[in-house]
């Protein structure tokens, strides 16, 4: 699938900022299964970039002066091939037990735990999806009900949660069954789901086949509907802005997300003809 995505991202400050720094994971990953064709980072000030412990392309934005808004876009398009039951066709990076221990935002507690035994019946695939709809069946979807602080634990007990806390309980409880686990943010083509855009999701490994990837909100193995922008052991090592400020006041965020398929075929016809046409 090819997709063509536009991210924007906006903050406002109460009064000027003095300082910002932040790192930013906004370029898709570089994977076997997506090729970036395009992709173009806008920002205030000049951005350094880098690559991270876990792969993730990351810049970094500093804005040194006063500024009482920041304005943040990432656009381009992407071509992602489609994935045999989420097996991600994965050459290097980290090894898996690199993601076998828990922190702060995915620690399992007792009902972890519970839910974890009861829904987590084996090391395949079929296993991992089957506990991704457990997931599902005690977490509702429902927006505004957690934040970007809030644990596994913490949702599980609220039955109530993002993409993000299905992903973190997830995560918390492969770690506890000893299958390791990473959390992955990107993006997500709607189709005809609900819950578009931004999307957080995870990959589980596997004794045997690798990395097996579950969008646990959509309660169905990743695939071409996926662009990946980086991965990590939560959401504070993946997240797609993370940073810090001196002064601003009180801060509003607004973030747009536009995604839509397109054809490579269909925008070269259509480029022959409109220079055909001039």
């Amino acid at each position: 699938m090819q997709l063509s995505i536009l991210h924007r991202t906006v903050y406002r400050y109460g009064t000027p900022a003095h300082y910002t720094i932040q790192v930013l994971r906004l370029t898709p990953r570089l994977e076997p299964q997506q090729r970036t064709l395009r992709w173009t980072l806008h920002a205030p000030a000049p951005l350094v970039e880098s690559r991270d412990a876990f792969g993730n392309v990351t810049h970094v934005l500093t804005i040194a002066r006063p500024h009482a808004s920041i304005e943040i876009d990432a656009h381009g398009e992407v071509e992602v091939e489609p994935l045999v039951e989420g097996r991600l066709p994965e050459r290097g990076g980290l090894p898996p037990l690199a993601f076998a221990v828990a922190t702060r935002l995915t620690a399992a507690d007792e009902r972890v735990r519970e839910l974890a035994a009861r829904g987590l019946r084996g090391a395949d695939a079929a296993a991992l999806l089957d506990f991704a709809c457990a997931i599902r069946d005690r977490i509702d979807y429902v927006p505004g009900s957690t934040d970007v602080a809030s644990t596994a634990a913490e949702a599980l007990e609220l039955k109530r949660g993002v993409c993000q806390d299905h992903a973190h309980v997830f995560i918390a409880g492969c770690r506890a069954r000893g299958i390791p686990a990473r959390y992955v943010s990107g993006y997500v083509h709607p189709g005809d789901a609900p819950h578009a855009a931004s999307h957080a999701w995870a990959d589980a490994w596997v004794e045997g086949e690798g990395w097996i990837s579950i969008d646990v909100t959509h309660r169905c193995f990743a695939s071409d509907h996926l662009c990946r922008l980086a991965v990590g052991r939560d959401y504070d090592s993946a997240c797609p802005v993370r940073g810090m400020r001196a002064g601003g006041g009180e801060e509003t965020m607004e973030a747009r997300v536009n995604i839509r398929a397109f054809s490579l075929a269909a925008r070269a016809g259509a480029e022959h003809h409109a220079r055909t046409e001039e």
